[in-house]
C-alpha cells in the first residue's frame, strides 16, 4: 500500500467512524427510493437509520485493523438472524447491504475527490476492500439466516432433519 492510498483510508475511517449516522441518512434515502424494498420501508425513518449506522463503524475498524473475519461473522450472522425473525426475506436484505456499499462508494467518488490519476489508483484500493468488506458479509448475513431457518425448521415446525438436510446443503457454522 501506497503512502497516499493509508492517507486516503484514513481520511476515510475518520469519516466511518465520525458521520456515521450521515452514512445511514444517506442509506436510508436510497431505501426509501427502492419501492421494491417493502420490509425496510414499513420501518420509520429513525429505525431504519439506526440499524444502519453499525455497518460504518465495523467497516472503519476493519480498513484500520485489518480483515477480522471473527468479528465480522459474529455482526452478519447476527444480523441475518434478526432478520429472519422480523421476516425479512433474504434478497431484500441482501439488497439493503449492497446499497449501504453504494453509499460508501459515492462518498469517496465524490468527496475524496479522485480528479487525477494517481488518486484514482489510490481510491480504486480503498474501493476494492470495501467491496470484500460487503461481499464477505453478504456470505456471513445469508449463512445465519438459513442456519437460524433451519434450526427453526427444525425445532417449532417439526421437520425431519433427513428432509432438511436434503434442502439445506450449506456447512453451518452449528454442527448437526
Amino acid at each position: 500500500m501506497f503512502y497516499n492510498d493509508v492517507m486516503i483510508e484514513r481520511a476515510l475511517i475518520d469519516t466511518l467512524n465520525l458521520k456515521s449516522r450521515d452514512f445511514a441518512v444517506r442509506w436510508k434515502e436510497l431505501i426509501r427510493k427502492a419501492q421494491h424494498l417493502k420490509h425496510y420501508n414499513n420501518m420509520d425513518d429513525d429505525s431504519l437509520i439506526e440499524s444502519n449506522k453499525p455497518f460504518y463503524s465495523l467497516l472503519a475498524r476493519i480498513l484500520d485493523r485489518g480483515l477480522d473475519k471473527s468479528l465480522m461473522g459474529d455482526f452478519f450472522v447476527t444480523m441475518g438472524k434478526t432478520r429472519l425473525h422480523e421476516e425479512f426475506p433474504i434478497s431484500e436484505v441482501i439488497y439493503g447491504i449492497n446499497l449501504a456499499q453504494t453509499v460508501v462508494i459515492e462518498y469517496i467518488m465524490t468527496e475524496l475527490s479522485p480528479d487525477n490519476p494517481m488518486r484514482m489508483y489510490q481510491s480504486m484500493g480503498a474501493v476494492t476492500r470495501i467491496a470484500e468488506f460487503f461481499l464477505l458479509g453478504s456470505f456471513y448475513l445469508t449463512k445465519g439466516f438459513l442456519e437460524e431457518t433451519y434450526t427453526t425448521m427444525k425445532g417449532r415446525d417439526k421437520i425431519s432433519e433427513e428432509l432438511l438436510k436434503k434442502y439445506f446443503k450449506d456447512d453451518f457454522f452449528f454442527k448437526f
